[in-house]
């Protein structure tokens, strides 16, 4: 009789194009990939893998087979989420966050998840956006809070907020309450997002003038490091004023006036289509919601997620 394990299993090896793929992603042993292939193909009567190489590809039933397995396994993944308890949701969920999100709303997150799905754990990687991005298609995560969506064909998106960007300094700099130029931060290092990220070239852009003192950038993949370096009083932080408003109560970091203009922050939750989504959509919902009630400064957030709500709606969310 046909189980849904043999025929999880055999999804995840054509997706993956490997029985070793299928056993990590499984948390199982390549031999028991194998027997259940096997008494899949036993129980079917029909070759459904191609071995010869290194990938394991469909045969021409095999990927008749594909269209039916993923169909069963979504419907199995749409029921438990429609009829079962929120305490039938279970497994891990490999999480990629832009330290940005860190600094600001992901603690809430987290205890959202805890309480609505209580035996669905976390596994959470900070990283910058093109890693994030490269993990996701490699399948190394299932879900990615980053900087914009990767633009291949199968990826899912929802907007989650925006965070403007400000020029932040120490008042040690002696910046004053007036308008501060170009010029005059110029004088100091710059310090901002790590190079290969958007933020980092438009900061690039905006000091890297003819008409400026040589640009000075301080590059960091850390934000921990960026907020210590403006704190200490070591250069301009070009961050988003959300995540450092602690240290700007207690005085620690001031934030400019300043004509300079610099594009928000956009950041997205971005996941790869699959048959088993409901995790993935409900945690990317959950974090939607955190974000907009967040109690940051960027009042464009809701209007940004309503405005994008219309191309969100019907997209499914779990492939862990």
């Amino acid at each position: 009789m046909l189980d849904f394990r043999s025929i999880e299993t055999f999804l995840w090896v054509v997706k993956l194009g490997s029985f070793r793929g299928a056993a990590q992603r499984l948390n199982t042993t390549q031999p028991a990939i194998s027997q259940r292939i096997a008494q899949l193909e036993r129980e079917l009567g029909v070759k459904l893998l191609n071995r010869d190489h290194r990938v394991a590809s469909p045969t021409a039933v095999g990927r008749q087979m594909l269209v039916y397995a993923e169909k069963l396994i979504g419907l199995r993944a749409e029921m438990m989420a429609e009829v079962g308890d929120r305490s039938a949701m279970r497994g891990v969920l490999r999480l990629g966050v832009a330290e940005t999100i860190v600094h600001d709303w992901l603690p809430r997150l987290i205890k959202s998840v805890n309480e609505s799905y209580p035996n669905l754990s976390l596994e959470i990687e900070v990283d910058v956006t093109p890693n994030l991005h490269a993990r996701l298609l490699a399948q190394e995560i299932e879900l990615a809070f980053a900087l914009g969506a990767p633009s291949e064909s199968g990826i899912r998106s929802r907007v989650l907020c925006d965070y403007p960007i400000s020029f932040l300094a120490s008042p040690a700099l002696g910046f004053g309450t007036g308008v501060v130029t170009a010029e005059q931060m110029a004088r100091f290092p710059i310090i901002t997002f790590p190079r290969n990220t958007q933020p980092y070239d438009n900061v690039r852009s905006l000091f890297n003038r003819p008409h400026l003192p040589p640009m000075r950038l301080h590059a960091s993949a850390s934000l921990a490091t960026v907020i210590h370096m403006a704190v200490e009083g070591l250069g301009v932080a070009v961050i988003p004023a959300a995540i450092v408003a602690h240290e700007i109560e207690r005085g620690r970091l001031q934030e400019l006036k300043t004509d300079l203009r610099i594009p928000p922050l956009t950041f997205t939750a971005s996941w790869l289509s699959s048959p088993e989504m409901v995790a993935i959509e409900r945690v990317a919902e959950l974090a939607a919601r955190t974000a907009q009630t967040a109690s940051h400064p960027s009042a464009s957030v809701d209007a940004a997620v309503a405005a994008r709500d219309g191309q969100d709606a019907g997209v499914q969310g779990f492939q862990a």
